[in-house]
């Protein structure tokens, strides 16, 4: 007659058996479904679907994820901030502020789209590199894409405002449509400063994050409006000594030693 087995033995593949029973199942929202990778990575809105119509992005809608739980963006027109809670592949936006600048009319009504979207939980689907957040029924649906760093050479830098103090300003209306710097792999700057074009040599020190301009920038002799003006002749005498810059993703900043400065953003490369 076989022996009996020991009472120790039993309970070791009893307890062996609830271990295998409790690790992460087949289905979703298994306790080993890892979280989808939303942080370190700059996200570009693609488009939204909001009541099931869907809409096409305009130029600067972004969303950012931090380590913290939060998400912060542009709709392209107000900036945002949110409460983010990830689990498995289960995204919960809980909207906080938005600011309330006003815009054409085609940009609030994709921001009011956007905002309808991205909120509430989301169910999410990340493959080679585009993310999309989408409602379980599919009203609504948020599709991003992961946005290259630009690099400081060979990169467009649209001008988009002026720092002083550590405050910024934007460029007037008439100018923001021009006013814009590459700096080349040769060591040569050249763009527009809001009303003529320019060009100039530069000296780069990657190591100190300094860009020196070497003797006076040449330019066109075109005569603009009053504010553009302006402009040109702030711009024309910053690029007129040493200046740090700072490069963070796609956004440019460049000041003197008393903090006046410009601030550019990467535009999209063609």
């Amino acid at each position: 007659m076989p022996k009996p087995r020991s009472t120790l033995a039993v309970t070791a593949a009893l307890l062996a058996a609830l271990t295998a029973c409790g690790q992460g199942g087949d289905g979703p929202g298994g306790a080993d479904d890892p979280d989808l990778p939303l942080t370190g990575t700059h996200w570009t809105v693609g488009a939204v679907t909001a009541d099931g119509v869907r809409s096409t992005a305009p130029d600067g809608a972004r969303v950012d994820f931090t380590d913290a739980g939060r998400a912060r963006g542009s709709t392209g027109c107000n900036h945002f901030g949110a409460g983010v809670a990830v689990s498995g592949a289960t995204v919960t936006v809980s909207r906080e502020e938005v600011t309330e600048r006003g815009c054409p009319e085609d940009r609030q009504r994709f921001e009011t789209a956007f905002l309808a979207a991205f909120t509430g939980p989301l169910e999410g689907t990340l493959k080679d590199g585009t993310l999309t957040l989408a409602s379980a029924d599919g009203a609504r649906k948020v599709e991003l894409a992961a946005e290259a760093s630009a690099p400081l050479r060979g990169t467009t830098w649209k001008v988009d405002g002026l720092v002083s103090g550590g405050t910024a300003s934007s460029v007037p209306a008439d100018a923001a449509a021009k006013v814009r710097l590459v700096i080349g792999a040769d060591g040569g700057v050249s763009g527009n400063l809001g009303c003529n074009d320019f060009s100039a040599t530069a000296r780069v020190d990657e190591k100190a994050r300094t860009l020196t301009v070497e003797g006076p920038a040449a330019t066109t002799r075109m005569m603009c409006g009053s504010a553009q003006m302006r402009l040109e002749t702030t711009l024309y005498e910053l690029l007129d000594g040493p200046l740090s810059y700072r490069l963070d993703h796609r956004t440019l900043t460049l000041v003197d030693g008393a903090g006046e400065g410009l601030s550019a953003r990467a535009e999209p490369a063609q």
